[in-house]
C-alpha cells in the first residue's frame, strides 16, 4: 500500500531512509570504471588501450541509453503480475536490439568506419576500440537483464537491498583488477572481462533479492499494458538522456572557447569530477517521487525533502577547497599547477547549487510520470539543452571566465527545464494538454 491510498503522509526520515542508498549507488557506479583502466593501460598498447576502450565504451553507452527510461517506466508499470511481466519482456526486447546493433558496429569494416572514418582515431586506438567493443556486448546484456529486479526492489522500497549487489560489485571489481595487474594478466580485453564478472554477480544478487518481492506480487484484473505502450512511455525518456548529453558536449565546446582555455578547462573539469557523482545521486528524487505518491498537488513534503537533499549534496564537495585538503588532492593527486588553485575554488563555489537544481528537475521527473506523460519529461530536456546553448552564447559574449560558465549554465538548465516540466503539468491538469493514451486512468499507481 502507499502513502496515497493509507492517507499517511512520509517524514523525511523515510524518505532520507529510501533516498540515500539509492543516492551512494547513484554515486558509486562510476567507480568500476578508474580500477578497470589500470588492466587495460598496463597491456602492450599502453595508455593507447584505454583510450580505445573509453571510445569503445561511448559507443556502448549510447547505444545503451535505449532503455534510459526504463527504471521510470517499470516503476510505473510494473506493479502488478500483468504488468511486471510486459514490463521485463520489453526490457529484453530493447536489450536485444541494443546488443544487435553493437554487434553490429563491431564487424571490422563497420568498425573502421566508425572509430577511423566517423570519429577520425588513428588505427593504434581504434584496434583496441573495436576488439572492446565486441567484448563489451555480454556486459551489455547483463546492464538490461539487471533493470527488472532493480526496478521490482524500488517498488518495494527495499532501497538497501537494491544497493547491496552494487557494494559487491565494486568490491570484487577492485579485487579483479589488483589480482590481473598481480599476475599480468592485462590488456584491453581483460579490462572488458574485469568490468563483466562482478555485474554478472551484481544480477544474480539483484535476483536473489528480489524474488520474494516477485512472488507477492498480485493480478490487477485488468487487461496488462500493450508492448507499445510501454515502448511509448521508454522512448521519449530515453530521447531526453541523448539531450542532456548533447548539452555536455555543447557546454565543454563553449568552455574551450572562451578565454585560457587550457587553465579553464582542467580547473572545471577537476570541480566537476566530485559533484558529477551527487548529482547524479539527486536524480533518485524521481524514485522518491514514484515510491511515495501523494494526491495531487499535495507533492510539497517531497519537494521540500528534494530541495534539503539536494543542497546537501552540494554542498558535501566544498570539503575539497579547504586548506590542506585542496592542496592534497588537487595539487598532489591530481597534478594541477599550484597557480591554478584558487580557479578550482571559484569552479566548485559556482557548482553548490547545481545538484539541489537536479533534485528539483527529478522531482518535476518523477511528478511526469505519476502522471503518465513522458512527453513533459522530453520537453524539458529539450529547454535543458536549450538553456545551455544561450545562457553559454549569453555568458561567453559578456567575457565570464570558463571555469564559471558551467556551474552557472547548468543550474539555469535544470533550473529550466524544472520550471518547465510543472508549467506543463499544471495545464495538462486543467484540460489543455491532451491526455497520453494508457490503460489505466493517468497517474494511478497499483
Amino acid at each position: 500500500m502507499t502513502s496515497e491510498t493509507t492517507g499517511h503522509t512520509p517524514t523525511f526520515g523515510e524518505y532520507a531512509r529510501y533516498f540515500l542508498p539509492l543516492a551512494f549507488q547513484s554515486a558509486s557506479q562510476g567507480l568500476t570504471y578508474p580500477l578497470v583502466a589500470m588492466v587495460a593501460s598496463r597491456g602492450p598498447g599502453g595508455p593507447l588501450n584505454l583510450a580505445g576502450l573509453a571510445q569503445s565504451h561511448t559507443v556502448m553507452f549510447m547505444l545503451g541509453t535505449l532503455g534510459f527510461g526504463l527504471v521510470t517506466t517499470g516503476m510505473v508499470f510494473g506493479r502488478s503480475l500483468e504488468g511486471y511481466a510486459r514490463f521485463r519482456a520489453v526490457t529484453r526486447g530493447l536489450g536485444l536490439v541494443a546488443i544487435a546493433v553493437q554487434a553490429l558496429l563491431g564487424i571490422p569494416v563497420l568498425a573502421r568506419w566508425l572509430f577511423e572514418g566517423l570519429i577520425g582515431l588513428p588505427p593504434s586506438i581504434a584496434d583496441p576500440a573495436q576488439v572492446t567493443l565486441l567484448a563489451s556486448i555480454p556486459l551489455q546484456w547483463l546492464f538490461f537483464l539487471r533493470i527488472p529486479y532493480q526496478v521490482c526492489l524500488y517498488n518495494a522500497r527495499a532501497a538497501f537491498r537494491a544497493t547491496l549487489p552494487t557494494g559487491l560489485r565494486i568490491l570484487l571489481t577492485a579485487l579483479l583488477a589488483l589480482v590481473c595487474c598481480e599476475a599480468g594478466i592485462v590488456g584491453p580485453f581483460w579490462a572488458i572481462a574485469v568490468l563483466t564478472v562482478p555485474v554478472a554477480l551484481e544480477v544474480e544478487v539483484s535476483r536473489r533479492l528480489a524474488a520474494p518481492f516477485l512472488a507477492r506480487l498480485e493480478p490487477s484484473g485488468e487487461p496488462p499494458p500493450r508492448h507499445r505502450e510501454l515502448v511509448g512511455f521508454n522512448l521519449p525518456l530515453s530521447l531526453g538522456g541523448y539531450l542532456l548529453s548533447l548539452a555536455a558536449i555543447i557546454l565543454g565546446a563553449f568552455i574551450a572557447r572562451a578565454a585560457e582555455p587550457e587553465r579553464m578547462l582542467p580547473a572545471y573539469y577537476l570541480a566537476l569530477g566530485l559533484v558529477t557523482p551527487l548529482a547524479y545521486g539527486a536524480t533518485r528524487i524521481q524514485q522518491v517521487v514514484l515510491a511515495f505518491p501523494a494526491p495531487s498537488g499535495r507533492h510539497r513534503h517531497t519537494l521540500g525533502f528534494a530541495l534539503v537533499a539536494g543542497l546537501a549534496l552540494g554542498l558535501l564537495p566544498l570539503a575539497a577547497i579547504l586548506p590542506g585538503l585542496a592542496e592534497l588532492y588537487y595539487v598532489r593527486f591530481q597534478n594541477l599547477a599550484l597557480p591554478d588553485l584558487p580557479l578550482v575554488r571559484l569552479a566548485a563555489l559556482a557548482l553548490v547549487v547545481y545538484p539541489m537544481c537536479v533534485a528539483l528537475r527529478a522531482h518535476g521527473e518523477g511528478l511526469a510520470s505519476l502522471a503518465r506523460q513522458p512527453l513533459t519529461v522530453i520537453a524539458g530536456h529539450a529547454v535543458f539543452a536549450a538553456t545551455v546553448l544561450l545562457s553559454a552564447s549569453a555568458l561567453l559574449v559578456l567575457g565570464v571566465p570558463g571555469h564559471l560558465m558551467g556551474g552557472i549554465c547548468l543550474s539555469l538548465a535544470n533550473l529550466a527545464s524544472a520550471g518547465t516540466l510543472r508549467r506543463l503539468l499544471k495545464r495538462f491538469r486543467q484540460g489543455s494538454l491532451p491526455v497520453a493514451e494508457t490503460t489505466t486512468a493517468a497517474g494511478q499507481i497499483r
